[in-house]
């Protein structure tokens, strides 16, 4: 009960004063809590990860939760890191997935580590649906990567090797998944397997070259529960929050906010 009401207090404090309070808005509705009041929360595991060629390398995954999230969600990845080496050369590289305040968490997640001639390629998604449309709303909505020796690089889906075709990371765990492997040695290969096979979105079942086909209808909801990106609202980075392209109401709410700030600052510079 205690903690109950620790959070209806916090709740109604960032109604009533947002900008002291550490709530921010990625829309214009709901408010979203920040993370700045609490402890650091970083977990890292390791993951067998299975190649297309049958072999298997070591991915080790760090995520730190950092992030706006409505107060009744789980706080969301703020950044993550994997690394692994390379199996022929022995190389160790690292890829990190960044905090982005516009979104408020990291921007992607990543699918697959496969590797062909000691070149290491990454499939990443769009971290949630103000990520997506940052990042063009692709379809399908995947990011493909290939190391160059010295950085990421983003390349065309005609360029990802037609021999990888597979999920070979954990893609979505709970706060008890996540627990549970940190305290393993390795995650095997399998266990990744098996959770992923049941994920009920179509870009996760292997990976698609093809577009993904959206809902039809926005009232279907069998189609929309499935959770594909590709359904995604369309919205628009408005003055700082993500709004639809023709929500004049938002825009609206998002100019007089805008204004006050600059009030604000006026008045702040006077003094």
């Amino acid at each position: 009960m205690k903690y109950y009401h620790i959070l209806i207090f916090l709740l109604v404090f960032c109604l009533v004063f947002p900008s002291l309070s550490g709530c921010a808005t990625t829309s214009v509705w709901p408010p979203y809590l920040t993370t700045w009041w609490l402890p650091d929360l970083t977990t890292t595991w390791r993951e067998e990860a299975l190649l297309h060629d049958g072999r298997t390398i070591v991915v080790k995954r760090t995520v730190r939760y950092q992030g706006r999230h409505a107060v009744d969600q789980r706080v969301p990845i703020g950044e993550e890191t994997i690394s692994f080496k390379l199996p022929d050369s022995g190389k160790t590289v690292s890829w990190t997935s960044e905090y982005d305040e516009t979104i408020g968490r990291s921007s992607f997640k990543p699918l697959a580590v496969h590797i062909l001639d000691d070149i290491p390629y990454l499939a990443i998604i769009p971290n949630g649906c103000f990520a997506y449309n940052k990042w063009g709303r692709p379809n399908p909505p995947y990011i493909f990567l290939m190391f160059d020796g010295k950085d990421w690089q983003r390349i065309q889906a005609t360029d990802f090797p037609r021999e990888f075709t597979t999920f070979n990371v954990s893609i979505s765990f709970s706060d008890p998944d996540e627990k549970k492997m940190s305290h393993m040695d390795i995650v095997p290969a399998t266990n990744i397997h098996k959770s992923n096979s049941r994920l009920p979105q179509p870009e996760y079942k292997n990976i698609h070259r093809e577009p993904i086909i959206p809902c039809a209808r926005r009232n279907d909801l069998k189609c929309i529960n499935n959770g594909s990106q590709v359904n995604c609202e369309e919205m628009v980075l408005y003055k700082g929050a993500w709004v639809g392209p023709g929500d004049s109401i938002g825009k609206r709410i998002q100019d007089r906010k805008s204004k006050a700030d600059q009030l604000n600052k006026k008045e702040e510079t006077a003094w």
